[in-house]
């Protein structure tokens, strides 16, 4: 919408606040609430903010910083006051000079979409979210979901989380985002919503609200909703695959009607272009220290760098195409998990892509069968690597990583990297109640 058209919306809608949104570096979401009186004024000139107090924004000396709102991104937060009835939108981040934050997140994925429309090309992108919903118990401490006996996609009362999953999808859709499924996971108290396939930007957005929306109708349910990659012991992780394409000119760049998994050159070169630069960007994929736990060989777990059609042991899986649906060609991820910042995700992702475009880099043959049974020698001679096995490894590797410090550029990458490296030193030096119980006596 025009500045014109958003200001007789939020009258017509009778605003009263305004709630300008943005994420940190880790996608942590922040907001400053404005009355509507001063959108105007936000819009055209910004709303100043100290951006050292946000993980990975700015340093004290340079911490005037500026938010600008996004108009597309209009949304009536859901409220029963009137009197309080506010709007949200989320922003851009710009310095003094009037420059662009790069260590914005959102502004950075704007940067790498930029440079595939100089191209021609249009970023898709469709998340699947996963997350558990615990209850706290009589002393507050939270409790294994035991009291959810629903499994995976049930459709009994034994899934008392279908409700809370319709009321999710209800506000959804205030937001203007159509989910397109919702349903009970594998795990006990495991649940997944997907919404449609759309472009990265918004897909982007759409990520962030949807878990400030699953966490805002969990609380409401006396439920606490947790994007843990792995919050319990031997049970289900928690995922967040990603699907991904590229179009030019209402066409999908990714479809080849003559090759076995109709995948063209450009789907190929792009996806050899994620598996070359996987493990330098995984820190990024799975961020935390949790993430490592659910990324474990020889469990159904994502963590053999390679892909195949429909092959879900593979770390980028082609699903299967259907006759007549040529636009939904397209590869999915599947290590990346619900910790990460979208933003940060779907910028390493389609930038690995185009260089592997740029370079024309060969894909590695298609692993046909499962991996997740094949012994180490077996997969080396495939020629099949792993991700990562812990967060230190994953420091490691983004550390050293050229690729990472130009997606990224030198001020942000250095920035995660230092509160990574506090993060693991951290969890590399603090005793745990497991090593207590077993080496105490």
């Amino acid at each position: 919408m025009e500045n014109d058209e958003i200001y007789k919306k939020l009258k017509e809608d009778n605003i009263k606040f305004i709630e300008l949104e943005f994420t940190d570096i880790f996608g942590t979401l922040k907001a400053i609430e404005i009355p509507v009186s001063c959108i105007k004024e936000a819009v055209e000139k910004g709303v100043w903010f100290d951006g050292s107090s946000i993980k990975g924004f700015s340093r004290i000396k340079e911490s005037d910083m500026y938010l600008k709102p996004d108009l597309s991104t209009y949304a009536i937060l859901p409220s029963t006051n009137d009197s309080i009835k506010t709007a949200r939108f989320l922003c851009d981040t710009y310095n003094p000079n009037g420059s662009p934050c790069l260590s914005d997140p959102r502004v950075l994925l704007k940067k790498i979409i930029a440079d595939y429309n100089k191209l021609g090309f249009e970023l898709m992108a469709g998340p699947e979210v996963e997350f558990y919903m615990f209850k706290k118990d009589a002393a507050g401490k939270l409790s294994t979901p035991e009291f959810d006996k629903g499994s995976y996609f049930d459709c009994s009362s034994n899934d008392i989380g279908s409700n809370v999953r319709k009321e999710i999808m209800v506000a959804l859709k205030s937001f203007g985002i159509e989910s397109e499924r919702a349903h009970h996971e594998v795990g006990i108290g495991q649940h997944e919503i997907g919404f449609k396939y759309g472009n990265v930007l918004s897909t982007a957005d759409k990520v962030v609200t949807l878990k400030k929306i699953i966490k805002s109708i969990s609380n409401n349910h006396g439920l606490i909703a947790s994007f843990m990659p792995k919050p319990l012991y031997q049970k289900a992780g928690s995922g967040m695959h990603v699907h991904f394409s590229v179009f030019k000119n209402g066409k999908n760049a990714f479809f080849e009607d003559s090759d076995k998994n109709k995948l063209s050159d450009f789907a190929k070169h792009f996806i050899a272009g994620i598996l070359k630069y996987i493990n330098e960007f995984c820190l990024l994929t799975n961020p935390t220290i949790n993430s490592y736990k659910r990324l474990v060989k020889g469990y159904e777990a994502p963590v053999y760098v390679c892909w195949g059609s429909t092959n879900r042991s593979a770390l980028i899986r082609i699903p299967r195409f259907t006759p007549g649906r040529e636009s939904s060609t397209r590869g999915e991820i599947r290590c990346p998990d619900p910790t990460a910042n979208p933003y940060l995700i779907f910028a390493a992702i389609f930038k690995a892509g185009m260089i592997g475009v740029e370079n024309k880099l060969k894909l590695m043959p298609e692993t046909m069968d499962s991996v997740y049974t094949k012994s180490l020698d077996e997969l080396s001679k495939l020629g099949i690597k792993f991700l990562p096995e812990s967060i230190f490894e994953a420091i490691a590797e983004f550390k050293n990583s050229e690729f990472s410090k130009e997606l990224l550029g030198k001020e942000l990458h250095s920035k995660f990297l230092e509160l990574k490296e506090k993060d693991a030193e951290i969890y590399r030096t603090i005793v745990t109640e497991w090593e207590i119980e077993k080496y105490l006596e």
